[in-house]
């Protein structure tokens, strides 16, 4: 199974980015699906995840800012990244859960400066 994240980039304050991760390989469904980041020093936190069912969870500090969703025929996985901030920058990683083991990407680079 192998994960490609794409989308990230160099933002300005207040705008948007789009992530996208498309899982391939030989499985027969994914279960759940989520995005975590990593900034410059600290440990990797969950940003969102999402269930095959479509039931969402967010980190506190991207609620209503960010959005994920998925595309099951896809197998892809996005992150609508709006009203972005300096402290979100990072590099975005995503996984995807496959029966009871857990893949990750390559991760993406997400920068928001001015």
């Amino acid at each position: 199974v192998q994960l490609q994240a794409s989308g990230g980039g160099l933002v300005q304050p207040g705008g948007s980015l789009r992530l996208s991760c498309a899982a391939s390989g030989r499985f027969f469904s994914i279960n759940a699906m989520g995005w975590h980041r990593q900034a410059p020093g600290k440990q990797r936190e969950l940003v969102a995840h999402i269930t095959s069912g479509g039931v969402t969870n967010y980190a506190d500090s991207v609620k209503g800012r960010f959005t994920i969703s998925r595309d099951n025929a896809k197998n892809t996985v996005y992150l609508q990244m709006n009203s972005l901030k300096p402290d979100d920058t990072a590099v975005y990683y995503c996984n995807a859960v496959i029966r009871i083991s857990t893949y990750w990407g390559q991760g993406t680079q997400v920068t928001v400066s001015s």
